[in-house]
């Protein structure tokens, strides 16, 4: 197994949690429309959105650990390029990632709205961490 890639690990996670900003930038009204909240459910007791810090350092934390574990998935499988990363993320995605929040949500009674957008957004994650990580490899 080739050493780890400390490196590749944290801007692997860096750039998921970046295109994760992106995404649920441009798709942040449809998500809370999906979750049957307002603008106003976001707001703070002085009426003001404020970003939520313990969320936003958790999803970091969070991308984190998924690239040292999609490293080490793809140390042991011999993915070694951007190509097979990406391939990587992606299987993950459909086998665990997916899967679970289809099942989360469904018995959560959530629209299937909400499995798209934030199944979207964890596909990109993976997808963005096995490229960056094949290309550092």
């Amino acid at each position: 197994m080739p050493p780890i890639n400390y490196v590749g690990i944290l801007a692997a996670a860096v750039a998921a949690w970046l295109a994760g900003a992106v995404w649920y930038g441009v798709l942040g009204k449809q998500w809370l429309a999906a979750l049957g909240w307002t603008e106003a459910d976001m707001a703070g007791p002085d009426g003001k959105r404020r970003m939520p810090m313990g969320p936003m350092i958790l999803s970091f934390v969070a991308a984190l650990i998924m690239a040292f574990l999609l490293s080490g998935l793809m140390g042991h499988i011999g993915a070694a390029n951007v190509r097979s990363g990406v391939i990587s993320g992606a299987l993950v995605w459909v086998g665990f990632v997916i899967t679970t929040i289809a099942v989360n949500n469904a018995f959560q009674r959530r629209k299937v709205m909400l499995t798209v957008i934030d199944g979207g957004h964890w596909l990109l994650a993976l997808i963005v961490q096995g490229a960056v990580l094949g290309a550092l490899s």
